[in-house]
This record gives C-alpha cells, structure tokens and sequence, in this order.
C-alpha cells in the first residue's frame, strides 16, 4: 500500500475523486437530479477534507459514507453507464482503503440490491472481491451477505457469470481464512487462557474467537450445512448450493489452511463434528454399491455412486488424511477402510481407479504411512489399516489379472458406466490391438492369458492423478485398460521407495547419533558426564521406539507387498518393469535384513532367487529352509486372502540359455530367459551392496547362483573366479550370443561380489562363510558315488571370500579350513581337487599376505594359518598329499626364510608321508625335505634340528624308491655336518630354549619329557641323529643298510668328538649296541632262500644271493664301526665307568659274530676283535679329536700292541674336586691307567678268545651238505689274535691256559677245507710252503716258547707242553689228523675243476708234510736250548720227541713226503747229540729209563725199514740215502756205545744185535724182489761190520761194562757169518746149474770180505783184550769157509781166497795148555 500512501498517490486520488463526481454529475444532470446535486456537494466536501487535513486518507476514511453517498445514488439508478462509472470509483477508493465499516454495509446492499436485479454481475463480483480483499472492514453479516452475493451469482443462468462467480467464491473464502490467519499472526505474542468449548454445534460457542476468525468459523460451518443439503445458519440469503461445488470449498479450505484447524479447537471441532460425519454419510452409496445388481431394485437414484461426488469425497478425505490425521485418528481410521473397500472387484472400475489414485497420494507419504502404522497396526484393538491397504493392493493387483467369466476384460472395464446412460464403445479397448497382431512392442504384464498394459502415468515418487482431477466430468470417464494397473503397480514401488527411504534415513540417524553419542560418553568431560550419559540413555528409548514402528511397517507390508511383486514379477514381459521390481524386492530385503526380521528378508530373497531360476526348477533350498512357510501357500490376512503365486512356465520371454540344471540325476536340460538373468543379477546386486544384512538368507542366495552358474557353465579358475567354461556334459549348454557378451560381466560381478566381502563386519562374514559350506555340502553330498562333474561354486567362492579377507582370516580360517579339509576328503576326485586348490592356495596367499603385525612377530596366527596343511596329511588320498607337498614346496620356495615357529608343522607334513602312498608322493616330499637341508637349517628354530633328522629318517625307511632312501642317509650326513659346523650356536640356542622350557615345565609341576633326557639338548640332537642312523641300519633292504651303516660310524667317528663326555655312555648302549643286538638278531633269522635278482634285472653276486649273505655284510659292517669306536675312542670310553660291562658286551657280540656260521661274518669278527686289542694300528693322525670334551688331553697315538695303551683318566677318584679343576687348569693332566681294570679288560679278551676258538674248531657230531667248517682265513686271522693277546696276560698265563691253547691250535690245525676253495689256499703239492694259518700256529707257539725262555722260572715248567704240542704236530706227517667223522679226501684226489652245484662240498685235508716238518724243526731247535731243563728233563721230552720221530722213521719209504723222513732222521741225530749227554747226566735218577728201549726201536725201525724204495729210486739217490743210514750207526758208533756203563745193558745188548744185523747183507733166503736193494747197502753194513768190530776191540777197557760191549760185539758178529756160510752153501747147492740170485752173492762175499777184516782186527788187537771164545769162534768159521770152495762163481771164489789166507796165522803148532788157559 506504500504506493497509494504517498503524497502523488493521494494528490492523484483526490483528482481522480472529483472527475468521478463531476462525471457523475454531468451524467445524472438531465434525468437523475438528486446525484447530480450529491454529486456536487460531493466534490466539495473532498475539497473541504483534503484543505483542512494534513491525514488526507484518514479523513477520508472518516468521512466515507458521505463521500461514498454519490456513487451508492448512481448506482441505485440502474442506468448501465451510470452503475460502471460508480463501481470503478468506489473500486478506486477500496483500493485505496478510504472506505470505513458503515461505507462497505452500504455499499454491499447497494451491490445486492444490483445482484437482484441482475445487473452488471461481472462487475459486482469484481467489485465485492476488491472490497474484501483490499481490507479488513468488511465483518459479520456484511461479509456474509457479500459472500452469499457471490454464491447467487455462480447459479445465473450465464456461463461466464457462474464460472467468474466460482472463481470469486474460491477467491473470497480464501480471503476469509487468510484474514484469520493474519489475525492469529497479529495475536500470536499474547497468550490467552485457553477457554472451554462446548461440545454443541451452536453458532454461539463461537463467542470466544476473534472476529476474522469468527467469520471463518461461520463461513466453514455453513459450507458443510450447506453440502449436508441443511439450511446455513450464517450464509442467509442463500437460494441454492451444489454438493459438489460445496466439497470443493471445503476441499481447498483444508488443503490451504490446515492450521487454523489444527491450532484453534473450535475449528477442530467442526472438522470432527461436522465434516467427518458428512464425507462417512455421502460415501454411503459407494459403499453399499456392488457391481452387477440391477439398476430397478436401488430404491432412489441417488444411492448409486456419483462420480463427481465420489471423486470430490476422496479428494476431500486425501486432504483430511494428509492434513488432519493426528486430530482425526478414528475418523482416517474409517476412510481408510473404505478406500481400501473400493478397491473391490464388485466396484465400478472409475471408483476403483480414483481410489487406486488416492492410495497412490497415501503411498508417496512415507511419514504419513508410519503415523498409519503408529496409530493403527500397533495398537491392540485396532483395524491393521495399513497392513489392509498393502494387501489390497495385492489383492487389487491380482484381481486384475483373474478375467471374468464373461472372458473379454473389457467390458468388466465398463460395466461401472451404464447408470450414466451414455452410449458405450464396449469391446474396442485400445489395449486389445496387440493380442491378435502376435508380437507385442508394449510394455505390458501378461498372466495366464490375461494382457495388461503398462502405462505411464507419473514421475516416480509423485502422484500425479488422473481422474481425481476430472473436477469438471458429471459422467464416469471410460478408464484406458491398464491404467488402474499401472497406477496399482506404481503405488507398490513408491509405497517401498517411500519406506525404504524413510526407514533408512532414519536408521542411518540413529547409527550416527548413537555413534556419536557413545563417542562422546566414552570421552566425556567432567561437568557434561551426567548430562552426556543422560542423552545417550534417550537416545536408546528413542531407538527403541522407532525401532519397535519400522518392524511394525515392515512386517505389516512384506506379505502383501511379496505376493504382488512376485506375481508382477512373474508377468512382467518389459525389462524396465522387470527392472523396478526386482529393484522393489531388493531393497525390501535390505530393509528386513537391517531390521532384523529374518523371515521377511528370506521371503524376498526367496522370490528374487525363484525368478533367477528357470520355472519349476527344483530347487530344495527354496522350497525346504525359511521359505517353506509361505512359498506356494496363501495367508489370510485380515479375511482377504492373498495367494502366492509360483512362477507360471508359460511367459513370453525370450530364451537366452538352455543348460542342465544341478542334481543327481539330471533330466534334459533347462531354459533360462533374459528375465533370469535380469533376476540373477538383482540377486548379485543384492548381495555385493547388502550382503552385511544377509545373514543366514546368505544360503538362499549362494545356492541359487550356484545353480546359476552351473546351467551358465562357468567353471572355476585359479584364485576362485568362474570363467565361461565348456560344459562337461557334452553339448547340453546352449547360449546365446547376447548371454555370452554378458558372461563375463556376470562372472566379474560374481568374484566382485566376493570381494566386497572384505568390507563385511565379521558376522556377516561369517554368514557368509556358513553359508558357502553348506553349500559346499550339498554339492558334496550331491557328488558322492558319482564321478561326474561336482559343482565346484561353493569351494571356489569360499577361497575368493578367504583371499580378500586376509586382513582378518584369523576369525574365519577354522571354519573355512575345517570345511575345506572335509572336501579334500571326497570320493570326487575333481572335488577333492578343488578343495586342495582352495587350502593351498589360502595358505600360501595368508603366507604371502602383509599381515599386521606381521607374521613374524604374530606366531600364532603364522601356526593358525600353517595348520590345515598338516591337517592334510590325515587324509588318505594320493592327490590331496601331492598338492599339499607342491604346497610346502612353494611355500619353502617363497617364504623358506621366515617360517620360524611354523617349521615343526611344515616338517611334520613332509615326514607325514607314509611308505603306502606312492613314489610320486615319496619323491615330491623328499624334493622338499632336500631343500630344507640344502638351504634352510641356518634359518630354522634349533628345536627344529631334530624333526629335520627324524623326517630325514623316516624318509630312508621309506621301501618305495632305494635311491630315496639313500639320499636321505645321504641328507643325514649333511645334516650331521652342519651341526658339526655350527655346533656352538646350536648348542647355546637349544640351552637357551631347554632352560624356558624346564621352567615351564617347572610352573606347571610336570616333568620335561624329551628323548635322551639327562644329556643336553645338543647332544640330544646328536643321539636323536645316531638312533635314526640306528634303525636305518636294520632296514630290509641291503644298500640302504650299508650306506646309513658307514654314515653312521663315519659321523660318530668324525664329529663324536663334540659329544659331552657323558653322553657317550647313551652312545654306547642306546645307539651302538643296541643296534647290534638287532643286527646280530635279524642275522640269525634272516632267510636262507636263494634271491633270484635284485629286483628288474639287476643280477645279484652269489656271495650277496640270500637275505643271509646281505645281512652278514650289515652284521660285519656294524661290528667293524662299533670296534672301531671303541678302539678310537678308548681314551673317551675308558673313564666312563662300566667300560669293563660295555667291553664285555662287545666282546660278547664278537663272539657271536666269530661263531655264526657264515665265513664273511665270522672272519670280520676277528678283524674287529683284533682291532679293539689294538693289533692293528687304530688311530691315525687325523683322527685325534682336537678337543675332547671334558678335557684337553694329549691323546697317544696307539700303533702296534703296546702293552697297557695310555688312556686318558681325567676321573681320577680319589681326587678332590678342586685338585681336579686345578689339573685341568694345567697344561698336561697326568695320563694316568689302572694297570687292574686294564688287566681284566685283556683277560676278558682271553676268555673270549678261547670261546671263540674252541666253539668254531670244535668238530660237527653229524656231518652233511650244509655242515658249516670254518674257513682258513677265518682260523687264520684267530690265531694271529693270540701273540698280541698273550703280550697283556702272559704274566697270568697258566698251564690250564695253556692246554687250552693247545686243543685250540691242534683243532685249527686239523680243519679241512673245501674243495673248491683249495686252489687258492694251497700252495701246488709239490711245493713244501706252509699255509698262513700254520705260520700263524707255529707264530703262536714260538710266541710262547719265546716268553717262557725270558719268563721266571715258574713259567719253564710250561715248555714240555709246548714240545707237546709241536710234536703232535709233527705227528701230521704222517698221519693226517682227522677233523670229527668228516671224510676227507687226500688233496691229490680233490676235484678241482668240477665243482657241483647241489652235491656235497668235498672237503681237502691239507697237506699237513711242510708244517709238521717245521714243527720239527722248531721242536728240535727248542730242544736244543731247553733240553737242560728240569722241566724238560722230568716231563721225559726227549723220549717224546724220539717216540715222535719213530713214526716217519719207521715208515720212510711210505711217508707221504720223502722229505719227511730225512728230516726226521736229521733231527733225531740233532737231538740226540744234545740229549744223549742229557741222559748220561740223569742216568742215575732213572728218568731216562723208558727212553732207551724207545730208541732202540726208533734205530731198528729206520734202519730196517719194512717200507720199499720207490721202484724209480735212482742209484745216486740210493746212495744218498745209504749215507744217511751210515750216519746213523755213525751217531751210534760215537755217542752211544762208547758211553755203554752210563747205558742200560739191555739197551747195548739191542744196539749190537742191530749193528751185527747191518752187517750182514742177506737177511733172508727168500727170493723177493724186496732184497734186491739190500746188495746197495754195502757201504752201511760194511759200517755196522766197522762198528760192531770197534767196539769187539776196544784197545783199553775203561770199566768192566766196556768189555762186555765187545764180547757182545763180537760173538754176535760170528755168528752171523757162520749162519749167512750155512745158508750160502746150501742154496749152492740146491741151485744145481742156475746161478743164485745176484744179492745173495754180493752177501755171501761181504762176509767173507768181512772175515778177513774180523781175522785183521783180532789180530791188531792186543791179545789180553781178546776173549778166548772169540778165538775159538774164528777158528769154527774154518771149516764152513772151506766148504764154500766148491761155488761157481768166480767172485764168490776170489772172496774166500781173501778169506782163507789169514787163517795161516792159526796155523802153528799148539802150545802148553797153561797159556792157552791163561788167556
């Protein structure tokens, strides 16, 4: 108003003012006088105001009514002209606001007074609207007379007048209620004691309200009198009104002003009393109305539905719902039932598309629905009104789609429109046109044959209404087929939008809020604690609160909301409306999951997964967990039945795959159309952005891609991703080009969706996990006992899930690992694979991954992640281990370096491997194990040192591959290597690490429990080593028993030396003798069998073809080391204590080993024996320990047999300790030996010996093939123990053990050999070479004889057992001794060269001839130094040796070597020179007496041997041995028979009988071939002739014994010739003619020859020396001689010339008888 207020303004006005008046004036001059002259006197009362008032307006104002007077005149007139100038002038000074209360009453009846006589109406209205809107003047029954003006005017007959008058109506209603509120706005700071209304519909009750405000009331009191067809109480003068002009008002009035009725309670009281009963009264028509009954029976038209009336109440109850809920709780409750009621199929379809429209308005009011919900569904006794609106929706929905039984849908459109009785176009619907034309390009949804069409009706999320609009229809519209669809359709998403939305929202307030608050409660300050928790507290109830309403609209709604999409879903044919609906059912998932109502998040998911699914496909998962409740069943809900639709199969979409579906027994194949995949990706949309809220629908989800994927054909790839693969099934997959182009965007989405489980809270994640193994599960169960193609989804995914998270595997790897373990274990080979691939590739990229903190300081979660594998190695099958050894293979390839504590679980897999599972797998795990030893000892926790060697071992038992199995020892070598090379640091990390766990194990009260326990750690480590070496020594196989046999005593012997010194003792009886008891075990059982070969064509050596022979080179293998550490390492062992018991005990396996019965054994044995008594030189340089572990001693180096080896005692015990440390401290600790303990040691030896040779010499009872003789060597090697043996206990050595040693050599001496081995052992016959074993027999004895001769005197007592002993040797000679029954060929017989396999070995006695000739030889030589003993005298040797000796003398010729005999006799001469002047010394004590007679008998014997010379003897050889004889009479000429007194006479009496039996050629008469040699022996008699002559002669008789020789001599001597004469003549004789054999003669003339040379003697001789008979012996010869003289032979004659001649001497004359007497 500004602008009508300024001085222009007002100067222009009053201008304008008085060309008005004069206007008038001049018009009214002629025919109205009266206005002229009011007209004039106007003019100057304006003049006189504007003069005299500085407030022009205000004095006009004041002054009003007169200045308005002129006009009201002009216009009473009636003239047109007139009327207009006056109404534009009042006009002018209304808008002016000059016009004062009494001015506006007149001038309102004025204008009714026109108003009735019709004129000017356009202006009237005109008018009346600027006189009330330019102020406020304007009250009461003025206002009301100018408002019923208006109202009259809108019922004119003119069109233009009613419409203006409309609009002015509207106008002038809204004027009225925006005056009130102008006035409440004015009033608002000044409050006023509320007053108590009552409760009457009294106009009076308004008395308390302002006056603006009481004309509103009045006003809108009287609208709804006036719509209820009551008269008005304020309005008078009104004629008529229309109800829906009436509901229009009353519509805009709600919709502008609700605040009137909501702030003034006067005003909400008619908004109860007044206009609710009115909209529930005139609804009655539509609401009994039903569809179909006929017209006649309604009782007044008026009861059926009206359009226009219909269509405004709604409007009117859209408002008051929109507006007035809070005010009109019962009220809406009871519109809304009846908007829910005309959605009836027995409804018009105008009236149920107009309430379809309305509840969209409801629809896009998300709050407006809640307040519903608040007020409705959760109260108890209350109509569930918007669960009823939702479902009605559904049913509306599906009634749609149900046809009526007249089978064209559209005239069940129609029927609703005949009451308006207009021509109707019934069946040419539009949407008909497309059903006949086939194709449709429509977007419509099709159900069964029913067609709808989608329409496009508004922009999403506002209702924009169609027919609720049509304020101008009188007739109901045809509805457009579709439409009501359409709009139901729309109502649904934007009822879900609008929730979703809202719900939300709100959720993401409260999760702020409650952030925040609890932030700030955790933080709080001091003063705003209380206040800070107190907030946090509201908070909470508010949440509940607002919790407790999103449940109750949420599970009020899903129901009606599932059936309606499902089915809307199943019938949509348009992608966009496919589209929104899955969108739809997303997001209602998403709600109910972050709400929490598991059973209406399932159901939708359900419905989702279902449309994924080709139709009717057999899903169990849908039909059997959470949706079993509702799929395919109806709810009544509230009495309305809504069904749930299953999927019909016949829908109109195009194919984009046909595949097979998933299960056991697979049926044909099944169709997926674009709308599954449309489906199927909503279902992947659903999980990538809302899998936090899935829960356990998780399972619904993952099985239906699962089955997907299958019929899709996506298989598997590294890393878990499906990639398009072919399908295995053959050619059953068929897909189009357009679902290829998509696959790989569906399998992206697939491995994305898996991905964004990283950002999943960990329960979700673990829903997510539980939900993938059931699956997996299923699949397992579905794959058993079949080996087609499993579904591999489930494994694959879960690997993709367990890659992305491992930022926080740990609180899902049990599960997932637990599941993935029990698919390694399926029948299914392609299943197992998979689940392998899983863990493994799981564990290597949580190895791999950078943890925080890192896996290196985060142990147990490195032991978490490295469990399953060793999980893996409890299952069984072979391809499951092999990729959890390429595993640890890769693992130690990449992360070798950092396992640390992880190396216990990585070695265990390796050593898990069992001998039955396969070479490949053997030989992949022994690849790893290498490169552990290759490269990973030094980065390995110590305490893994022993796992390494116990797998290590274990790798060598392995029977699988030999060559493992030696590579392994191969390993242990290394290993023992290394711990050699960084044996300190081992050594201070495993001490460090035993004293943690002793105290552990000290706080939990148990005791540490570790093999080998009281060493220490380190050598524990070693122990641990050398016992797996152990048992790899008594493996089966032979090579692997050789090689860890050398490894074993090769790292013993190299790296003992860093053993405790203590540790030693575990050494020797836990590791070494251990193992050669279980050596020496499996020997002795081990199978004789014969192999044929070692396996392919490896041929076997026959000394290696039985288990026997193999083990016998283990059993010689093993005692070879254990010697040889003990020989090694005496100077360690010997302190330790019970060395005399660990002695005794290998000598005890020596023992055994010297007396199996297998030469290779037995003979190593001995080797081994002679090496622990040091015969052979133990150590070498090299091997001295550079430091012995307890102290630093200087070891000796032992070579040869040093008598009591220096062996290192630092224990000494009588030592005090300190003495002891104090001697350590010093440079060299004294060496010192118990001479005792050491004396012991070689006796224990001794006895050992003596078992040994005793049992293994011993002969056999029973003799057959398989009788075992020991072998050469084997005694060999025995005997040469002996000499070194008998260095350390000669001192002891008695004469028991010296018989023993006796019957032990003789038994040596006496075995036989084979045969087939006597090529090689003996020497050719020929050759006299002794054999090494009798080297070593003799070596033995002169050993002895050698230590006796130096030895004390008691020790002499021993050398006649020794004479004994060479002498039973020389008894061998000839007479081969016999070894038990054996038969034994003599050697010249033995078969050499045809050997038979099978027939009994032959066994060869030796030639014993060289041997028992050296043992002559040695007898006779000790002889020749001892025979002065006493010993040697009393024991009678001498007579031993010659009783000895008469064996091969007597035999001669028949030795079995000449040789023999000829020795003999030397040495018999030998002897004798040195013992004859022995037994003349002892003749006296008569020890010597029973040695004569021997002799005598040993010269008969050999000198007139019975043997025959051999026939080829040749001459020079004959007289050879004729000297030798000679020598003999020699010895007995000089030593014997000269010393006759110090001899027995009898013994004398023998040797001359002899001497004269020599003399003599023939000594029988026979003519034999055997005499035939005798005429050689000429020069021997011609000896004995010599002799027995001496000694008939001797000069001087020394003793009267002498003499009696002599006579002796002689007498025997003559008697002889007189006997050979005798028998001479008479073979002469008897012979006649033939000549007498050649030998007699040459006989015959010796005897005469030796006559002669009798005759010489005698006469040389002394007389007094000659006896008497002698004499007259000789001279009896005469006559026999002369006798002979008649032989022929001219030889024999020459002879007896030489004979007879020296009897002249005789011939003399007799002298006295006194001297003949005399002599």
């Amino acid at each position: 108003m500004s602008g009508t207020n300024s001085p222009e303004a007002v100067k222009k006005l009053l201008e304008n003012m008085q060309s008005d008046l004069r206007a008038l004036s001049l018009e009214c001059k002629k025919k109205f006088p009266p206005v002229k002259e009011a007209a004039e006197s106007g003019i100057i009362k304006v003049k006189t105001i504007a003069a005299r008032n500085t407030e022009i307006l205000a004095a006009l104002k004041e002054n009003s009514s007169e200045v308005v007077q002129p006009f009201l005149m002009g216009c009473g007139t009636k003239e047109p002209k007139i009327t207009q100038l006056c109404l534009a002038a009042i006009q002018r000074l209304m808008s002016h606001e000059v016009v004062s209360e009494t001015a506006a009453g007149n001038i309102i009846n004025m204008l009714w007074q026109l108003m009735e006589n019709s004129l000017e109406e356009l202006k009237l209205l005109q008018t009346v609207l600027v006189l009330l809107t330019t102020n406020t003047v304007v009250h009461d029954e003025a206002l009301s007379k100018a408002i019923v003006l208006c109202f009259r005017l809108h019922f004119t007959k003119d069109n233009i007048t009613n419409n203006t008058a409309a609009a002015t109506v509207r106008q002038v209603v809204t004027v009225v209620f925006e005056r009130m509120v102008a006035e409440d706005e004015r009033h608002r700071d000044i409050v006023e004691p509320p007053v108590l209304i009552q409760g009457n519909s009294n106009r009076r009750s308004v008395s308390t309200l302002k006056p603006c405000a009481r004309d509103a009331y009045m006003l809108f009191q009287d609208l709804c009198q006036l719509v209820n067809a009551d008269a008005p109480y304020w309005l008078v003068g009104m004629t008529e009104m229309t109800r829906t002009f009436g509901l229009e008002l009353l519509e805009s009035v709600l919709n502008d002003f609700p605040q009137v009725f909501l702030q003034h309670q006067e005003f909400s009281f008619l908004l109860k009393e007044r206009v609710c009963p009115l909209v529930i009264k005139l609804f009655s028509p539509n609401i009994k109305f039903r569809q179909g009954s006929s017209t006649s029976s309604s009782p007044a038209p008026v009861e059926k539905p009206y359009f226009p009336i219909c269509m405004r109440l709604l409007r009117v109850v859209s408002v008051l719902i929109k507006q007035f809920y809070s005010l009109l709780v019962t009220e809406c409750e009871i519109f809304l039932s009846l908007l829910v009621k005309f959605l009836d199929a027995d409804k018009p379809q105008w009236l149920r598309a107009v309430a379809v429209e309305s509840i969209h308005r409801l629809c896009v009011q998300p709050q407006l629905l809640r307040s519903f919900c608040q007020s409705y569904d959760m109260k108890q006794h209350s109509t569930k009104v918007f669960r009823d609106i939702v479902n009605a929706l559904g049913s509306f929905i599906q009634s749609l789609f149900l046809v009526p039984p007249t089978g064209n849908p559209a005239t069940a459109n129609q029927a609703g429109n005949n009451n308006a009785g207009g021509p109707v176009s019934a069946p040419a619907s539009s949407g008909m046109v497309g059903i006949g034309g086939g194709v449709t390009l429509l977007p419509a949804f099709e159900y069964r044959g029913t067609w709808i069409p989608i329409l496009t009706i508004t922009v999403q999320g506002s209702a924009k209404a169609t027919y609720l609009e049509m304020l101008d229809k009188v007739e109901p519209p045809t509805i457009p087929e579709g439409y009501a669809m359409s709009v139901a359709f729309h109502c649904l998403l934007d009822l879900v939008r609008g929730i979703t939305s809202m719900i939300e929202g709100e959720l993401g307030e409260v999760e702020t809020e409650c952030h925040v608050v609890t932030e700030e409660a955790l933080s709080p300050t001091q003063s705003s604690e209380q206040q800070d928790l107190q907030s946090a507290s509201d908070q909470v109830d508010k949440e509940t609160v607002s919790r407790a309403v999103w449940e109750e609209m949420v599970s009020a709604c899903w129901c009606g909301l599932l059936a309606a999409l499902s089915l809307l879903l199943d019938a949509s044919t348009d992608e966009a409306a496919t589209e929104n609906i899955l969108k739809a059912e997303l997001t209602m998932a998403a709600l109910c999951g972050r709400l929490g109502l598991v059973t209406s998040r399932d159901a939708f998911i359900t419905a989702i997964c279902k449309g994924s699914l080709p139709p009717h496909y057999a899903l169990t998962v849908l039909n059997t967990t959470t949706a079993a409740t509702f799929s395919n069943k109806s709810y009544s809900i509230q009495g309305q039945s809504v069904m749930m639709i299953s999927p019909s199969s016949e829908s109109h979409q195009q194919v984009v795959a046909v595949g097979q579906p998933l299960a056991v027994q697979p049926q044909g194949t099944v169709m997926l159309t674009s709308k599954n995949i449309q489906c199927m990706r909503t279902l992947l949309n659903l999980a990538h952005c809302h899998g936090a809220v899935l829960g356990t629908s998780w399972q619904l989800v993952l099985a239906t891609l699962q089955h997907l994927v299958w019929i899709l054909g996506l298989k598997p790839s590294s890393g878990g991703a499906l990639k398009p693969g072919r399908a295995v099934e053959g050619p059953s997959t068929v897909l189009t080009t357009a679902v290829m182009t998509d696959l790989p965007v569906i399998s992206n989405i697939l491995s994305r969706l898996f991905e964004s489980s990283q950002y999943l809270d960990d329960v979700s994640l673990h829903h997510l996990i539980n939900a993938l193994c059931s699956l997996s599960l299923e699949a397992m169960e579905m794959a058993y006992g079949n080996n087609k193609e499993p579904s591999l989804f489930a494994v694959a995914k879960l690997l993709e899930t367990g890659l992305v998270n491992m930022h926080r595997i740990e609180i899902l790897w049990r599960p997932l690992t637990g599941h993935l373990l029990e698919v390694c274990q399926h029948p299914n080979s392609r299943m197992r694979e998979w689940g392998a691939e899983a863990l493994t590739s799981l564990i290597k990229a949580g190895l791999t991954f950078n943890h925080e903190p890192p896996l290196s300081q985060n142990q147990r979660l490195q032991l978490l992640l490295l469990n399953p594998l060793k999980e893996m190695s409890n299952i069984n099958h072979p391809d499951i281990r092999l990729k959890q050894l390429e595993c640890v293979l890769q693992i130690l390839q990449s992360q070798g370096d950092s396992l640390g504590p992880g190396w216990p679980l990585v070695l265990g897999v390796m050593g898990a491997i069992r001998n039955d599972q396969g070479e490949s797998l053997i030989r992949t795990a022994f690849q790893c194990l290498q490169l552990v030893v290759t490269d990973f000892l030094p980065t390995m926790p110590c305490s893994c040192l022993q796992i390494v060697v116990d797998v290590a071992g274990s790798f060598g038992l392995h029977n699988q591959e030999l060559n493992i199995s030696l590579t392994s020892i191969g390993l242990l070598w290394n290993i023992s290597d290394y711990f050699f090379q960084r044996g300190e640091t081992i050594e201070k990390e495993l001490n460090k690490e035993e004293a943690a766990q002793q105290k552990q194990a000290e706080e939990k009260g148990v005791t540490l429990n570790r093999p080998f326990h009281p060493a220490p750690p380190f050598d524990c480590l070693w122990l641990c080593l050398y016992a797996k070496l152990g048992e790899l020594c008594v493996d089966p196989r032979p090579a692997v028993r050789k090689s860890a046999g050398q490894t074993l005593f090769s790292t013993v012997g190299a790296h003992g030396t860093l053993l405790q010194h203590s540790t030693w003792h575990t050494v020797i009886w836990k590791v070494l003798f251990h193992l050669l008891d279980r050596v020496r075990e499996s020997s002795t059982t081990a199978d004789k069998e014969k192999i044929e070969s070692g396996g392919g064509n490896i041929l076997i050596h026959h000394s290696r073809d039985t288990a026997e022979k193999q083990w016998a080179e283990t059993w010689v293998l093993t005692l070879a080391g254990v010697a040889r550490i003990f020989n090694t390492r005496r100077y360690l062992l010997q302190p330790l204590g019970d060395f005399s018991r660990a002695w005794d005990v290998l000598l005890d396996h020596i023992q055994s080993a010297a007396l199996s019965k297998n030469n290779e054994v037995s003979l190593a044995a001995l080797k081994s024996f002679q090496e622990i008594l040091q015969i052979v030189s133990p150590a070498r340089d090299s091997d001295k320990p550079e430091t012995s572990p307890v102290v630093n001693v200087p070891v000796p180096v032992l070579i040869g047999t040093i008598s009591g080896p220096g062996l290192n005692r630092p224990f000494v015990r009588t030592d005090s300790i300190g003495e002891r440390l104090g001697r350590y401290g010093s440079s060299e600790p004294p060496v010192v030996t118990d001479d005792l303990e050491d004396l012991n040691l070689w006796w224990a030896a001794w006895n050992t010996w003596y078992r040994i040779g005793s049992e293994s010499t011993k002969p056999p009872i029973t003799f057959d093939k398989l009788t075992f003789i020991p072998s050469q060597p084997f005694l060999t090697a025995l005997i040469q123990i002996f000499p070194a043996l008998y260095q350390h206990i000669k001192t002891g050595f008695s004469m028991d053990d010296l018989q023993r040693l006796g019957v032990i050599l003789h038994s040596a001496v006496s075995v036989p050999i084979s045969s087939d081995a006597s090529p090689f052992i003996l020497p050719s016959y020929t050759e006299a070479v002794l054999t090494s074993l009798q080297e070593a027999v003799l070596t033995a004895l002169d050993v002895l004889q050698k230590a006796i001769c130096v030895g004390p005197e008691n020790m002499q007592i021993m050398y006649p057992a020794i004479f004994d002993q060479l002498l039973a040797f020389v008894e061998f000679s000839c007479k081969p001794p016999q070894y038990g029954q054996l038969e034994t060929k003599h050697i010249a017989n033995a078969k050499y060269n045809q050997i038979q396999l099978f027939a009994p070995a032959e066994w060869v006695a030796l030639n014993y001839v060289p041997f028992a000739e050296r043992s002559l030889e040695v007898a006779v030589d000790l002889y020749q130094k001892t025979a002065c003993h006493k010993a040697v005298v009393n024991e009678k040797v001498l007579q031993n040796i010659v009783k000895t000796l008469r064996v091969p003398l007597s035999l001669k010729y028949s030795c079995p070597s000449e040789s023999t005999w000829k020795l003999a006799v030397s040495s018999l001469l030998k002897v004798l020179s040195t013992g004859l002047p022995v037994a003349r010394q002892h003749a006296s004590s008569g020890k010597f007496d029973s040695m004569w007679p021997e002799l005598a008998n040993t010269f008969e014997d050999f000198l007139f041997t019975k043997s025959i010379p051999p026939d080829n003897l040749s001459i020079q050889e004959f007289q050879r041995n004729e000297s030798i004889d000679v020598e003999v009479v020699q010895l007995i000429s000089t030593e014997i028979l000269p010393y006759a007194n110090f001899i027995p006479k009898e013994f004398v009496g023998q040797m001359m009988t002899m001497l004269n039996k020599g003399s003599i050629h023939s000594q029988s008469s026979s003519f034999t071939e055997a005499e035939i040699d005798i005429r050689l022996r000429e020069e021997f008699s011609k000896m004995c002739f010599e002799t027995l002559l001496q000694f008939s002669f001797s000069n001087k008789v020394t003793t009267p014994q002498e003499g009696y020789i002599s006579r002796m001599a002689l007498s025997v001597l003559l008697k002889r010739s007189q006997d050979v004469l005798h028998r001479y003549i008479e073979d002469e004789r008897l012979s006649g003619k033939c000549p007498l054999p050649r030998q007699q003669v040459t006989e015959i003339i010796f005897v005469l020859k030796a006559v002669s040379t009798l005759i010489d003697s005698l006469k040389k001789t002394q007389p007094e020396n000659v006896d008497g008979n002698t004499w007259a012996q000789v001279i009896a010869l005469y006559p026999t001689l002369v006798e002979c003289i008649t032989c022929s032979s001219s030889e024999v004659c020459s002879a007896l010339k030489e004979a007879l001649v020296p009897f002249k001497d005789f011939m003399q004359p007799p002298a006295s008888k006194v001297q003949n007497g005399e002599s």
